[in-house]
């Protein structure tokens, strides 16, 4: 993915308010704040076509963006996004500054790895039952992650991942499991399908039993 999807030029905007942004809407600009780090907020202008096209990258919402203003370079996380009801458009951001030296903490997508392949689905016919999609962390931003992967291929049937079993990268923590024990949440649970295709797979294993 080039580098150029995680910066964007932005402009400072003083005319605020429902119809200042509803203007820039029609214009083609995107309304935002920014804020964090104990400075200031400034309210922005971005071009749409710019922001819609980075925001369909997965990683643009986890990923430390670089905003250029009035040539200063500023190192930002997409906090908040709103969109349209039902058009294409985004309508406002709100982005968060980062310091290097103090970590951040912002949500990531967990990736399933395996699924199709673990022994638990292709062979025994369960199925993969989600119950999460994403995850709280904690880490300097230097050590932001894209996404975490959850390896299905050795989960048996009937278990149940929680957070505690996920593999993090360096640095990186999660702030649920900072609250105690009952706070270890499900992530992922293979479970017995119903139907048919149970009785296939039972009959499949039958013989080794």
């Amino acid at each position: 993915m080039s580098d150029g999807i995680f910066t964007l030029d932005a402009e400072v905007r003083n005319d605020l308010g429902k119809g200042a942004s509803r203007r820039l809407r029609h214009a083609g600009k995107v309304p935002a704040v920014l804020y964090g780090a104990g400075q200031k907020a400034v309210s922005l202008t971005l071009v749409h076509n710019k922001v819609f096209q980075a925001q369909e990258f997965e990683a643009f919402y986890s990923h430390v963006l670089t905003l250029n203003i009035a040539g200063e370079s500023v190192e930002v996380l997409v906090k908040a996004m709103q969109r349209h009801a039902f058009r294409p458009l985004v309508t406002h951001i709100d982005f968060l500054r980062v310091d290097a030296k103090k970590a951040v903490q912002t949500h990531v997508p967990l990736h399933f790895i395996n699924e199709k392949t673990a022994n638990a689905i292709k062979v025994l016919g369960g199925h993969a039952e989600h119950h999460m999609a994403d995850v709280a962390i904690s880490c300097l931003p230097a050590d932001l992650p894209e996404f975490i992967e959850v390896d299905l291929q050795n989960v048996e049937l009937g278990q149940t991942l929680h957070l505690t079993d996920l593999v993090l990268p360096k640095g990186v923590t999660l702030p649920e499991l900072n609250k105690g024990e009952s706070h270890d949440l499900a992530v992922v649970t293979i479970k017995t399908a119903k139907g048919p295709k149970a009785d296939d797979a039972e009959e499949e294993v039958a013989p080794e039993a």
